[in-house]
């Protein structure tokens, strides 16, 4: 019988546009791995702490279903009448990132098998094969269950599907799969040939059954290069898809209770294993996890949160996990400095977060995590420098209300970013062992992000109308053109758009075959170049470059040798080897708008030098900041917030662009000279 002692939704069905009522604070929260005397322990420092929200039940399917004819709820009831009485909204994840110990015993083929071809055994998480029907079914069903037991309380805000989905599976059942999404996809073995170039070695399938998993008994040649590029990319979007079925089984089975909670699942970034554009049409909202290394660069966070707001074409997105200090399992786990965990959750906050959340709330005291940071830590007192700097940071969160929740970013410059380009490169055997797909997108980002001007961050199958709304958009290393980018991208420049691409791009299909009649294929029109070959320099060659008004960039990993097909000149090769005094970056006027060509990987002199002069011809509002401190808007119906955060232990003067009230001070803040301490943080809403 239920125990539960709550208040329940209201009726309806349609969904609000502001997810959430106030900023959630708080994160997951484990008590079943504790006493209850614990419990109560804990809502007093964490109630103390301003702490609004616990996601609960991330890893609990063993609990909640000890055999599998037996469902037990009655400590998950106990700890959400916990929470209910002590005012805690609360995010309810469905448990099933890990497979219960019984389920791997009697179904042994739920386990996953490895790259290497060996079926694991039960350990671990991510441990479930996701196209094992067993775990699909007992999936759904749990999933029922709990949103038919909980799916209607009042302060159950949002469910949580499964957790940081990832990981590949290569087991027989996958190979089976496969082959049904193949057909699915292609309809016929000649069309699968022909997409793979399988005559290449032999490799021409005769019957489906031939085909198999590119692991290390099969086409992989390690973990990032294969035999058959064509089949690994398959192979990586069957598993993306495969995954992502797993999410809709559990979300279309919480549908059947409640209509009303928005549904998400943690996403991690720049994650290679999943398209995250294509999951995020299946997602009500977007939330991730934010984990950088001590010396991760600011630019690269700041681009992960930019992703994953570009995810729901700007909208805000959910921080669900950030550690309050320390991380447990890099190779460097360094304590976050006074101030720095502040500044980190409203760097989140400043490009498109609404929640500010935690792994953890306590400290786990066993197992691999017991040693990454929480808001209670071993030590089981309010008396330590994480609580207080977390509790300071609950307070000033509660006073600012609602003012900053549903803000957007309005951004004149958008870059692509596309995960089968992320497949499909680095498979290339070949030029350069060093080329790396998210690397050079960041190189990009980080040049815009040093003028603090703002970023959007695109898929590929925007229309030529969609992306008009932005003066600029940026391509690195566009190296996969699927069907009809090339002419939306085109009907853009036309229209008025402007473009940006660079070396090792337009080079293969959707399939990963070359297109054939030189490079850049489809964009060579458009970019008015034809890219006769390409240099890789080892890592430690550079070169230089020459723009046309003497200025001077070093360059380095692939030099193109350009031939211009009706683009102008803007750079050359400076001196050192046959291809000097030839182009090297190029820009091509066609209709109202114009296409720029990189041919080369630019220092950052050189890209910033490029942006500079994208900034005098479009006139776009940045800012000049010290390396680390950066200034962003976001735009509610109200008036513009400016969001000031120093990501670093040092202090600067800057110049402050606008007139208003720092929400978090109370303080009227002038335009001009500015001191900025360590660490400092500003919301400052314009005059």
């Amino acid at each position: 019988m239920c125990r539960l002692r709550l208040k329940v939704k209201d009726g309806g069905s349609k969904m609000e546009t502001k997810q959430f009522k106030r900023v959630l604070f708080g994160g997951d929260y484990n008590p079943e791995q504790w006493p209850k005397e614990v419990w109560y322990h804990d809502m007093q420092l964490l109630t103390k702490a301003d702490i609004n929200e616990a996601t609960i039940n991330v890893f609990s399917w063993a609990q909640l279903q000890p055999s599998e004819e037996k469902y037990n709820f009655s400590t998950l009831d106990d700890i959400i009448n916990l929470l209910t009485e002590n005012h805690f909204q609360i995010i309810l994840a469905t448990s099933t990132g890990a497979v219960p110990a019984w389920m791997a015993k009697r179904y042994p083929e739920v386990e996953r098998t490895d790259f290497q071809g060996r079926q694991h055994r039960f350990g671990g998480r991510h441990n479930a094969c996701p196209n094992s029907p067993i775990f699909r079914m007992y999936g759904r069903r749990l999933a029922s269950k709990l949103a038919e037991r909980y799916g209607q309380l009042e302060n159950v805000i949002c469910w949580h599907i499964s957790n940081e989905y990832g990981g590949q599976c290569y087991c027989d059942n996958c190979a089976k799969m496969f082959r049904v999404w193949l057909k699915r996809h292609y309809s016929s073995l000649d069309k699968v040939n022909e997409a793979w170039n399988t005559h290449f070695w032999g490799h021409t399938f005769y019957d489906w059954d031939e085909i198999f998993p590119p692991n290390e008994l099969g086409d992989a040649i390690g973990v990032d290069n294969s035999t058959i590029a064509g089949l690994s990319i398959d192979y990586r979007r069957f598993m993306s898809d495969s995954m992502l079925q797993n999410y809709v089984d559990e979300r279309d089975a919480i549908r059947k209770f409640d209509s009303k909670t928005p549904i998400t699942t943690n996403l991690m970034g720049t994650f290679k294993d999943l398209d995250y554009f294509k999951w995020a049409k299946e997602m009500d909202l977007v939330s991730w996890d934010n984990y950088p290394a001590y010396n991760t660069p600011y630019s690269f966070t700041a681009m992960s949160h930019d992703l994953m707001r570009g995810l729901k074409n700007g909208a805000p997105f959910m921080l669900m996990e950030q550690t309050p200090s320390q991380q447990n399992w890099q190779p460097f786990n360094s304590l976050k400095r006074p101030g720095q965990m502040r500044a980190m959750s409203y760097q989140a906050m400043a490009h498109g977060a609404d929640t500010i959340q935690y792994f953890q709330l306590r400290q786990s005291r066993g197992a691999t995590e017991k040693f990454h940071g929480a808001v209670i830590s071993h030590a089981d007192t309010d008396n330590t420098r994480v609580f207080k700097e977390t509790a300071s940071l609950g307070k000033e969160l509660t006073a600012l209300g609602t003012e900053t929740l549903g803000g957007r970013t309005p951004a004149k410059v958008a870059i692509i970013f596309d995960w089968d380009n992320y497949w499909a490169l680095e498979y290339a055997s070949g030029p350069n062992v060093l080329l790396k797909y998210v690397d050079q997108v960041h190189r990009y980002y980080a040049a815009f992000y040093r003028q603090n001007i703002a970023i959007d961050m695109i898929p590929t199958d925007l229309s030529a109308k969609q992306m008009s709304k932005y003066d600029l958009v940026v391509a690195p290393v566009l190296y996969m053109v699927k069907p009809g980018v090339a002419e939306q991208l085109t009907k853009y420049v036309n229209d008025g758009g402007n473009f940006i691409t660079t070396f090792m791009s337009g080079i293969v299909d959707e399939h990963d075959n070359v297109y054939i009649g030189g490079y850049p294929g489809p964009l060579r029109e458009l970019m008015g170049v034809w890219v006769e070959e390409f240099d890789a320099l080892p890592a430690e060659k550079n070169y230089q470059i020459k723009f046309n008004d003497q200025t001077t960039s070093r360059c380095n990993l692939i030099c193109d040798i350009i031939h211009p097909e009706g683009a102008e000149t803007l750079a050359t090769y400076d001196k050192g080897e046959f291809y000097q005094d030839t182009p090297v970056i190029t820009q091509n006027n066609i209709g109202a708008g114009s296409a720029i060509y990189v041919g080369t990987q630019l220092g950052d002199e050189g890209l910033d030098h490029l942006v500079k002069d994208l900034i005098n011809r479009f006139g776009w509002e940045h800012y000049k900041t010290p390396a680390g401190i950066e200034i962003t808007r976001r735009v509610n119906d109200g008036p513009t917030l400016y969001y000031l955060v120093n990501n670093t232990d040092e202090t600067a003067t800057i110049e402050w662009p606008v007139s208003g009230v720092d929400l978090l001070s109370g303080q009227e803040v002038a335009e001009g000279k500015m001191h900025v301490a360590a660490f400092d943080v500003k919301i400052v809403r314009k005059r």
